[in-house]
């Protein structure tokens, strides 16, 4: 898939569904079930058991369905072993300009984890696709907002903190996209293999995120 395709994906709807768990069990259908719920777009953090085969297993069963990247990505090796294995885009919850380089020459679209000022534009300057405001649940979506004033370039993907009820005030505060985590897929519900909830939930958040009529 051509790097600008997968970048339109990851904006529309603009929820990236975040895998973070203490085994692989289960998260085949957990990616089913997000699927079901209308999220298309995922990440599986390397501080995952056995991400790499998630990766590759999801991407074989899933095909075209599904957009799937990697995240919790702290180096080189890390980004290049997830590629190898099918992600197709990358999360770091840091800049590592060694890393934003790599991706950008095997074309892959990569979004830098900062929470400063500077840090948001350093992101931008390495060559990050989008900007991940982390840990987003400290400022809200005002901050986005702010942010954006003197910084209109920047592609802002807010992560940590995102609900259903505060979704739609991030996307109009300027956000391109939402990373959502233990709001969606929680341990509870992986743990309780609760998957009709899960697509439950999915469905809340595309619901948070459709337009408005009208708008």
């Amino acid at each position: 898939m051509p790097k600008t395709e997968t970048l339109q994906r990851m904006v529309n709807p603009g929820i990236i569904a975040i895998l973070r768990a203490h085994s692989s069990a289960g998260l085949m259908e957990a990616v089913e079930a997000l699927l079901e719920g209308g999220i298309a777009t995922m990440e599986v953090t390397l501080t995952t058991p056995d991400a790499l085969s998630v990766i590759r297993e999801a991407r074989a069963r899933f095909g075209s369905q599904l957009l799937m990247g990697v995240g919790s990505v702290i180096d080189e090796a890390g980004a290049q072993s997830a590629v190898d294995e099918g992600a197709q885009f990358v999360v770091t919850p840091v800049t590592k300009p060694g890393v934003v380089g790599l991706c950008n020459r095997l074309s892959v679209p990569i979004a830098c984890g900062a929470f400063t000022p500077t840090e948001a534009l350093l992101a931008h300057e390495s060559g990050a696709d989008f900007v991940k405001i982390f840990p987003a649940d400290q400022v809200g979506p005002v901050y986005l907002k702010n942010l954006l004033a003197p910084l209109p370039m920047l592609r802002l993907i807010p992560t940590g903190g995102v609900t259903p009820e505060n979704a739609r005030e991030f996307l109009k505060a300027g956000a391109v996209a939402l990373g959502i985590g233990s709001n969606l897929v929680s341990r509870a519900v992986l743990e309780a293999r609760d998957w009709a909830g899960l697509r439950a939930a999915a469905e809340r958040f595309v619901e948070a995120v459709r337009p408005e009529s009208g708008a």
